[in-house]
C-alpha cells in the first residue's frame, strides 16, 4: 500500500482543526489497547488508562518528535508480567520509575543516535512482524468469554454482525478519503459505526465489554516496597529490560515518523522525555509504557503534524476516565477493532514484498527472522537486537572477503603489497595468507593506501607479520596509513614492534 501521507513542514502554522480530531482518533484507538494489556498483565484496567494519559501528556509537551503517539503500550508490559506475579503491583510501580531513570540516562548522555545502526531490513522486519501483530490482536476481538471463564469464538448473529461492522469500518476508513480529508476517517468511521449502532439498538460487542473504565485523577503514590539492596536486584534487570525495549521501539517509531513526514526528530531528546513520562508513571499509578506505532500511524494519517493532538488525546483520556466512561462504554468493538486492521494493513511495508527478489538473500533472512520473533515472542527488543547482530555478522563477513592484495617487485627489490579493503577482525585470516616470507626479498613493503586498520586483531595480525619477517633477518615497512590508522599503532607501541615508512608527499584526506 502506497503512503499517501504528507510531508511535514514546518513553514505552515498549526492546523488547529486536524490536530483537534487526530487527537479524539487517537484517544479513541488508545483506550482498548491500554485496557487490554493492563488485563492481560493482571492489572487494574485504570492503570493502564493511567499510562495512556500520562505517557501521551509529557511525550507530546516534552518529546523529540511532533506527530509521535506514546502510551501505555504492550512492549512494556509484556516484559514485566513475570515481576507483577512474583512481587505484586507495587514493585512493577518501581521498576517502571526505575526503567525510566535508565531512559533518561541514554538521552543525557546522547545515546539515542545509537538507533542510526539498525539496517533498513530490521526496521522492515520490524514494522511487519509489529503489523501482523496489531492484526491478529484484532482478531482476538471476535471471541468472547463466558461466566466460567471459557474463551470461545462468536457464533451466529453475533459473529455476522461484528464481522459487517467491521467490514464496514475498514470500508468508510478505506474510502472516505476519496471525498474529502477535511476529516478524519477513522474518527468517520467510528461515529458512523457507533450511530448505526445506537440507532438500530444493534447488540453487540461494546468497550464495556473490555472494562469499566471510570475513575478518578491519579494520585501521587511512592512504591510500597523496602528501600534494600535486595529489592534493587529484584526490579533491577526488569527495568533494564523495559527500558530497552520502550527505547528500541519509541526510537525506531521516531525514525519511522521522520520518514514518512521527511522531517528530523531528536532521538535523545525523546528518550529523556520517555524517561520522565516513566518515572511519572511509576509515581502515579501507571503502568508505563513508549511509543505507539498504530497510535502514530492513526494520528499522522489524521493530518496531524504537531504536539497538540497527542496533548488532546491525554486529555481525552483523562476525561473519559472522570466524566466520559458511561458514553464511551458504548462504542462498538467493530469501529475500533476496523481502524485498528487498516492501521495495520498501513504498518506492513507493502515495498518489502514487492523489492524481495531485488534483495540480497541476507537482507531476507534478516527481515524474516525480525519479524518471526516479533510475531512469535511478542518481544521488539529482542527482535531488533537479533536483527542488527544478524546483519553486523553478514557485513563482518562481506568485508572480510573482500581484502586483497596487488603484488609487485619495484626496480630496487622491494616487493609491495597494496592493500584493498579494511584490515579488522574478520579479514586478518585471508590477509596473513596473502604474504611468502620465506620466499619474499630482505625488504617489503606494506601500502595501506587503500586500506585501514580497524581494529585490535588487525593490530596483532601486523605485529605477528613483521616478526615472521623479522625472524627471517627481512625488513616490512607500513606505508600510507591514515591518521586514524598511525593513533592506533601509536597506542599500541608498547605491546607490538612494526616499522612505518614516512613519505612526505603524501597525504591522507581528513575523515568528515
Amino acid at each position: 500500500m502506497k503512503n499517501t501521507i504528507a510531508p511535514f513542514d514546518f513553514s505552515k502554522k498549526i492546523n488547529y482543526k486536524n490536530e483537534l480530531l487526530a487527537g479524539f482518533t487517537v484517544a479513541m484507538t488508545m483506550i482498548p489497547e491500554s485496557l487490554s494489556f493492563a488485563i492481560l498483565a493482571g492489572l487494574s484496567p485504570l492503570t493502564g488508562l493511567y499510562a495512556a494519559f500520562m505517557m501521551g501528556l509529557v511525550t507530546a509537551v516534552l518529546g523529540g518528535r511532533p506527530g509521535m503517539v506514546s502510551g501505555g503500550a504492550g512492549a512494556t508490559i509484556v516484559v514485566l508480567i513475570a515481576l507483577i506475579k512474583s512481587h505484586g503491583v507495587e514493585y512493577l510501580f518501581a521498576a517502571v520509575a526505575l526503567a525510566g531513570i535508565f531512559q533518561m540516562l541514554v538521552g543525557i548522555f546522547k545515546l539515542g543516535k545509537f538507533v542510526r545502526l539498525i539496517p533498513q531490513p530490521v526496521m522492515y522486519g520490524f514494522l511487519n512482524g509489529l503489523a501482523i501483530i496489531i492484526f491478529m490482536a484484532q482478531i482476538e476481538q471476535f471471541k468472547v468469554t463466558d461466566s466460567n471463564g471459557v474463551v470461545t469464538w462468536l457464533q451466529g448473529s453475533a459473529l455476522y454482525i461484528m464481522g459487517g461492522l467491521t467490514a464496514l469500518t475498514i470500508a468508510i476508513v478505506y474510502f472516505f478519503p476519496k471525498l474529502t480529508k477535511v476529516v478524519p476517517a477513522s474518527l468517520v468511521a467510528i461515529i458512523v459505526v457507533f450511530g448505526i449502532v445506537l440507532g438500530f439498538n444493534i447488540n453487540t460487542k461494546t468497550v464495556a465489554d473490555i472494562a469499566n473504565i471510570s475513575g478518578s485523577l491519579p494520585v501521587f503514590n511512592i512504591p510500597s516496597i523496602p528501600f534494600s539492596l535486595e529489592t534493587l536486584q529484584i526490579i533491577f534487570p526488569y527495568a533494564m529490560i523495559m527500558a530497552g525495549v520502550g527505547l528500541i521501539e519509541s526510537l525506531l517509531t521516531l525514525s519511522m515518523v521522520d520518514e514518512i513526514t521527511d522531517s528530523k526528530g531528536s532521538a535523545n531528546k525523546e528518550s529523556v522525555a520517555q524517561g520522565l513520562a516513566n518515572i511519572t508513571n511509576g509515581f502515579f499509578g501507571g503502568m508505563g509504557g513508549c511509543a505507539m506505532v498504530a497510535q502514530t500511524l492513526v494520528n499522522l494519517n489524521a493530518g496531524s503534524r504537531a504536539r497538540l493532538s497527542g496533548i488532546i488525546a491525554s486529555i481525552t483520556i483523562l476525561i473519559i476516565i472522570l466524566v466520559g466512561a458511561p458514553f464511551i462504554e458504548k462504542i462498538p468493538m467493530a469501529a475500533l477493532v476496523g481502524v485498528m486492521m487498516m492501521v495495520a494493513i498501513s504498518t506492513f511495508q507493502w515495498v518489502s514484498i514487492r523489492i524481495v527478489n531485488k534483495m540480497p538473500k541476507s537482507d531476507i533472512f534478516v527481515g524474516i527472522t525480525v519479524a518471526a520473533i516479533t510475531v512469535l515472542l511478542h518481544n521488539l527488543a529482542l527482535a531488533v537486537l537479533v536483527g542488527v547482530i544478524i546483519a553486523a555478522l553478514v557485513f563482518a563477513w562481506d568485508n572480510a572477503k573482500r581484502i586483497r592484495a596487488r603484488k609487485f617487485i619495484d626496480d630496487s627489490g622491494v616487493k609491495h603489497y597494496e592493500i584493498l579493503g579494511p584490515l579488522f577482525f574478520g579479514s586478518v585470516t585471508t590477509f596473513a595468507d596473502k604474504f611468502n616470507p620465506a620466499e619474499d626479498p630482505q625488504e617489503v613493503v606494506v601500502d595501506f593506501r587503500e586500506s585501514r586498520i580497524v581494529d585490535m586483531s588487525a593490530i596483532d595480525a601486523l605485529n605477528k607479520l613483521s616478526k615472521r619477517y623479522a625472524q627471517l633477518g627481512k625488513k616490512l615497512y607500513l606505508k600510507h596509513l591514515s591518521e586514524d590508522s598511525r593513533k592506533m599503532l601509536k597506542n599500541a607501541e608498547a605491546v607490538i614492534e612494526v616499522n612505518i615508512q614516512e613519505d612526505p608527499t603524501y597525504k591522507v584526506m581528513p575523515e568528515k
